[in-house]
């Protein structure tokens, strides 16, 4: 576990209010969970529901999302470009958004598609998105200039392309969780709870990032930390910081990047980037039986199961409250289910 950790006492734009769309299902839920808690035996565990913002549109990126494609529609935008894994969650809710605006999408996906579609690539083609993939040495030191060049092609038909980086992380999807601060601030004040902790699996950095900067705002006194689950601690510290500083100077806040607290909970990882190890799909079917939530093995399962772990090690203390936010991820599971095959013996 790697963590950086700054005093903070910047002033925080609380009632500063950008473009936003409302395209999510919210306010999500705060679901304690009873059977785990007292099986651990030490602090109880909340889960924010983020895994039901909608039905397909579920998960974290459309919070997000409400700002990212407001601006587009503000810049007069009639396409909307953006990239990610085969399975990727964000590009798979970029997609229906898209469609349920009357915006063109393209995708850009790192992957080679073999086999049927599944998972979330089946819903990019459900939702109609231009695709485009590419093998993982051809997308990882390129996608930059890919996005710029589909974006040219667009502009030379007359068109005008909005490019969304990877997660929709960057200075606009910020105010995602930063609003969701705003949110769990209620959440807390009706559960009658004062968490010291909110853990949140990090895979481009934008929620962590918002999860930061409105904690100080909406003073929560809780640690955020992320799990990431690809990369390493270095790299996202750099991430978060980076895109703090996007949206301190896009937006023109009164925010000190420099002191903020970022910390990041490294070690599971496992193989890389959408492969887990047989502990993660067994405390993924574990949960789903205890308290009827269901994570993936992507983000979700990998964070949760290092939180389990971190708890037994003493990293969050011996009483209080644990705040998990479930970012979604569910169709992420069934291009994995031949991993799930023990639940059969």
């Amino acid at each position: 576990m790697t963590v950086c950790s700054m005093a903070s006492d910047s002033a925080l734009p609380a009632d500063y209010h950008p473009p936003r769309l409302k395209l999510a299902q919210l306010p999500t839920p705060l679901q304690f969970l009873p059977r785990l808690s007292e099986k651990l035996g030490g602090p109880r565990i909340w889960v924010k529901r983020d895994d039901l913002t909608g039905s397909v549109l579920s998960g974290n990126k459309l919070r997000k999302l409400e700002f990212t494609l407001a601006q587009a529609q503000q810049e007069g935008c009639d396409t909307v470009i953006t990239c990610g894994g085969l399975q990727s969650n964000h590009c798979r809710a970029t997609a229906l958004l898209c469609a349920q605006l009357g915006l063109t999408c393209h995708l850009l996906l790192r992957g080679d598609p073999t086999g049927e579609a599944d998972g979330n690539y089946l819903l990019d083609k459900l939702a109609g998105a231009t695709i485009n993939t590419y093998v993982a040495k051809d997308y990882q030191g390129a996608i930059s200039d890919l996005l710029r060049q589909w974006q040219q092609h667009y502009q030379d038909l007359g068109r005008k392309a909005f490019i969304i980086p990877t997660g929709a992380s960057d200075g606009i999807g910020v105010w995602g969780y930063f609003e969701a601060c705003r949110e769990l601030q209620q959440d807390f004040a009706a559960a009658n709870i004062t968490p010291q902790h909110i853990i949140c699996a990090t895979g481009s950095g934008g929620t962590q990032a918002g999860l930061t900067a409105g904690a100080q705002a909406f003073n929560l006194n809780a640690q955020v930390w992320g799990v990431n689950v690809c990369d390493d601690a270095a790299w996202f510290m750099n991430k978060v910081q980076a895109d703090l500083q996007d949206w301190q100077q896009r937006y023109q806040l009164q925010f000190d990047v420099a002191n903020q607290s970022i910390n990041v909970i490294d070690g599971y990882v496992g193989p890389g980037y959408a492969l887990a190890t047989a502990e993660i799909y067994q405390c993924i079917a574990e949960l789903a039986s205890q308290e009827g939530i269901v994570l993936d093995p992507v983000y979700t399962g990998k964070a949760f199961y290092a939180m389990l772990q971190e708890h037994q090690q003493g990293r969050f203390g011996s009483d209080g409250d644990i705040v998990f936010v479930h970012t979604g991820g569910v169709f992420g599971l069934f291009p994995q289910r031949q991993h799930f095959a023990f639940l059969d013996n």
